[in-house]
């Protein structure tokens, strides 16, 4: 029988499993806007469980509607206050802004 020259110490690990609801909706990523680089994160249809107010048109996204959130992430306080400050928007009203 032939003999492995493989070091069993480094075996390989599973992979992670794939989250197929996340490869649907898309990656978060980073946008420039009017001047402003945004972070946008797409929310699946189930995952909109709550009502938002769209701020590009100011009607409401209801819960089930697949919608974008965004926010600044080169803001003078940084990351973290954009964070707290993100906002939902349509996805049509986001390419439009």
């Amino acid at each position: 029988m032939a003999r492995s020259n493989r070091d069993k110490r480094h075996r390989r690990e599973e992979p992670e499993p794939l989250d197929i609801e996340r490869l649907k909706t898309g990656f978060r990523r980073t946008e420039s806007k009017r001047g402003y680089a945004y972070v946008v994160q797409p929310i699946s249809e189930s995952n909109a469980q709550k009502v938002y107010t769209c701020p590009g048109c100011n009607l409401s996204i209801e819960p089930g509607v697949a919608h974008l959130v965004a926010w600044r992430s080169d803001g003078i306080m940084g990351e973290q206050a954009g964070v707290s400050e993100r906002r939902h928007w349509h996805k049509h009203c986001w390419r439009i802004f």
